[in-house]
């Protein structure tokens, strides 16, 4: 079983921000997910590095083109690194064999006559490198980033996206195609209203890739863009790799750039004559202060400076809890330290640390291997499978409220039982029990917190790491006679 994966390739005209930071985590966890369920995993990511923005930031900075793109690729490079991102490739849009795809894919939709020469008359917004409408046109500022617009006239390549309306319309109706579900409409509608053919080519942009053609215009930044998901696996150059992982299986997008993905892509892919994603999810923004964090907003949160004072498990658990994904989430200071506090400190860390406490005061620091108190041992099983349904359903704050189903059945449980006072019978078993439980929570928090999780198991004095381990061993006794480590505090306590 294989599963392809992606994020959007972020466009490197500034450094990342949360909002990166959030769709690259949700892709990351679904990909280990998968991979400890058994599939084989390709997870792709990567940097968009070309267009006039990049061109003109370069210029302010006074160093070439290439230094820019080599410059802030290898920082967000640096960033996964840091975040844990366990991606299979990290694509740039400039290397060699991306570029000669492109240029192959404009030939293919030209040779079929998907592609035409014409006219573009209109706006174009820089900042955003998108062709757009504005209101007014006395005053024609940009729908998406409110900066004002360029208006220009010059030949071009379009591609005859009409052309797919019906095509695309029919696939969204038949398939969960659009998600989360409430988006399905949203698209249906934007296709219903009509769609246009699409400008693919630039005159007068200094950094791209030249279209295949005598006039060597420069190919639309988007279009090359979009082409990363099947340079990425290969197509063209390799077809053994691109056979086994097409067609993607859940492509992360944020939703402002629902458009280009939901409309452009299929249609690009239905002119090539290659199945179409299985689905493209278009999560929520976060906002702070009730305003979009953005770089143009100027309010952008740092995820390295989260990272600094709380450590990095805690922000991929809060991206990921703090709302349903889909929507929207609002982004303090205070609602993070609350939500860390809350759940990992109190809930998760004073659960591990009572226990091991309990099996070094009265186990001799010893976990048995009995079989675990029933009751118990079915709810966690329980909790397994809704946790399952959740991740493949993308809903990862449901899939985490399950696992703090168990945590918290786990700290009831220990609280009722009170294994501690004197003259209770039957601490081992009261013991073990929780421990099979802090297992089973710790193995399907390994795809969000996977440091977090490996430290709990190595505490525990399990062999590897959850991560790797895979969901089978949820079945499996304790070993015999595990003899657990020196307890550490994971989540400090913040005031």
């Amino acid at each position: 079983m294989k599963i392809y994966i992606t994020t959007p390739i972020y466009y490197i005209n500034a450094e990342p921000h949360i909002g990166h930071t959030y769709t690259t985590i949700a892709a990351d966890v679904l990909a280990r997910f998968y991979r400890m369920a058994g599939y084989d995993v390709f997870f792709l990511t990567g940097t968009d590095e070309h267009g006039q923005k990049i061109y003109e930031v370069a210029k302010t900075q006074n160093i070439t083109t290439k230094e820019f793109v080599d410059r802030n690729s290898e920082i967000y490079k640096k960033l996964w690194d840091v975040l844990n991102i366990s991606y299979t490739r990290f694509i740039r849009t400039t290397e060699p064999e991306h570029e000669e795809t492109v240029r192959k894919v404009f030939t293919k939709l030209l040779e079929k006559g998907a592609l035409y020469k014409g006219n573009y008359e209109g706006y174009y917004c820089i900042p955003c490198e998108s062709y757009a409408i504005p209101e007014d046109e006395n005053n024609p500022l940009c729908p998406d980033c409110n900066r004002t617009m360029s208006k220009i006239s010059e030949p071009s390549y379009f591609f005859r996206m009409s052309k797919y309306a019906k095509q695309l319309e029919r696939y969204i109706e038949e398939n969960d195609f659009v998600k989360p579900d409430f988006r399905k409409n949203e698209v249906l509608n934007f296709i219903r209203a009509g769609l246009y053919d699409v400008s693919i080519t630039r005159k007068n942009v200094e950094w791209g890739i030249s279209s295949p053609t005598p006039e060597n215009y420069t190919i639309y930044v988007w279009f090359d863009a979009l082409i990363n998901y099947l340079s990425g696996v290969g197509y063209i150059q390799n077809d053994i790799l691109f056979s086994k992982y097409w067609p993607p299986d859940v492509q992360f997008i944020g939703k402002d750039i629902m458009r280009f993905h939901h409309i452009i892509w299929p249609c690009l892919l239905l002119a090539l004559d290659l199945p179409l994603p299985k689905v493209i999810f278009a999560h929520g923004w976060w906002t702070s202060g009730k305003d979009k964090i953005s770089k143009s907003k100027g309010n952008i949160v740092s995820p390295q400076k989260i990272i600094e004072e709380y450590g990095l498990d805690p922000l991929r658990y809060f991206l990921l809890r703090e709302v349903p994904f889909g929507l929207d989430g609002e982004y303090s200071e205070e609602g993070f330290k609350k939500r860390y506090n809350s759940d990992l400190v109190n809930d998760l860390g004073n659960l591990v640390n009572r226990t091991l406490n309990l099996v070094e005061t009265k186990m001799s620091g010893i976990i048995g291997n009995e079989t675990p108190e029933i009751t118990l041992a079915n709810f966690a099983i329980s909790v397994f499978e809704e946790y399952e349904k959740k991740m493949k359903a993308i809903a990862f704050s449901e899939a985490l409220e399950e696992i703090w189903k168990l945590i918290s059945f786990l700290n009831r449980f220990l609280d009722e039982k009170a294994p501690w006072r004197e003259g209770c019978k039957n601490v081992a078993e009261i013991v073990n029990s929780t421990i099979y439980g802090i297992r089973a929570a710790t193995i399907m928090l390994a795809p969000f917190i996977p440091n977090s999780s490996s430290k709990i198991w190595k505490m525990l004095g399990f062999d590897g790491d959850p991560g790797s381990k895979g969901f089978n061993l949820l079945n499996q006794n304790i070993p015999e006679g595990t003899k657990v480590n020196k307890r550490e505090i994971i989540f400090p306590r913040k005031k």
